[in-house]
């Protein structure tokens, strides 16, 4: 059983659309596939379709154990599972805080649930306070998607330093290219440069594309509706690279 975080400490770069697409990739494998929406806003619930409600809200996912499972929901997909998130997860930082053994409590939440599935993705929020180190501390292993810009770039170097800084090793922490506009030059220069910059940066990207913004409309994987799709196969293309480079790279040293 492998636990993936698809996180960053930047907002709109992509993340729920790859928790998504990857959660529903990896099902199609035949692989038992968990995907935990933990951000309040809960996108990955609504594409999912499934009413953005955590039984007895935060507390009851605290509590973990049967109290948290009992949220877990089907989704229209065999083999793929939803907890869903709901707004009452804004205080889950808090709540950690306030908690003994605060910076595993996530991890202690999730161990039970690995007995049933083979892969347990997490679409995370914004953070970068003690909810990151739960997230880093409860995951085999991070995708962090990053748009070529400058701030962006910055952002995730931000990340590497905040993660040094906790004694995490960095390399359970891959980056991959997202939302690439391949007209701007800028976008080719800087994904060249930060692929020199730093280690365990995929050889994949995912374009700029209407087809995933489209998600949104059809409230489905973009593999679903647009299977023959340019942005299908980019994210096809990733999940390939993601089970190579990451998930069974260990499998092999």
């Amino acid at each position: 059983m492998t636990t993936l975080a698809i996180y960053s400490n930047k907002g709109g770069v992509g993340k729920t659309a790859t928790a998504v697409n990857l959660s529903y990739l990896a099902a199609q494998t035949g692989a038992k596939t968990l995907l935990c929406d933990l951000d309040p806003q809960s996108s990955a619930t609504y594409y999912f379709r499934v009413k953005p409600k955590l039984r007895l809200g935060v507390k009851g996912l605290i509590k973990g154990g049967k109290k948290a499972y009992r949220s877990v929901k089907g989704t229209d997909y065999e083999n793929l599972d939803l907890l869903p998130a709901d707004f009452s997860l804004r205080n889950l930082d808090v709540i950690f805080n306030k908690l003994k053994r605060s910076k595993t409590r996530l991890k202690e939440i999730l161990d039970p649930f690995k007995d049933g599935y083979d892969y347990i993705i997490l679409d995370c929020p914004v953070t970068i306070s003690i909810l990151a180190e739960n997230i880093l501390n409860a995951v085999d292993y991070t995708l962090v998607p990053i748009i070529p810009t400058t701030l962006s770039v910055r952002t995730y170097r931000q990340l590497l330093f905040f993660c040094k800084k906790i004694d995490y090793d960095i390399g359970r922490i891959s980056a991959f290219f997202s939302m690439v506009d391949q007209r701007k030059k800028m976008h080719k220069e800087l994904m060249v440069a930060t692929s020199k910059s730093f280690n365990h940066v995929l050889k994949s990207f995912i374009p700029y594309l209407a087809q995933i913004e489209k998600m949104g409309i059809y409230r489905e994987p973009v593999p679903v509706f647009s299977p023959k799709s340019i942005a299908s196969k980019a994210y096809e293309n990733l999940w390939d690279k993601v089970q190579k480079n990451i998930l069974y790279a260990d499998r092999y040293m």
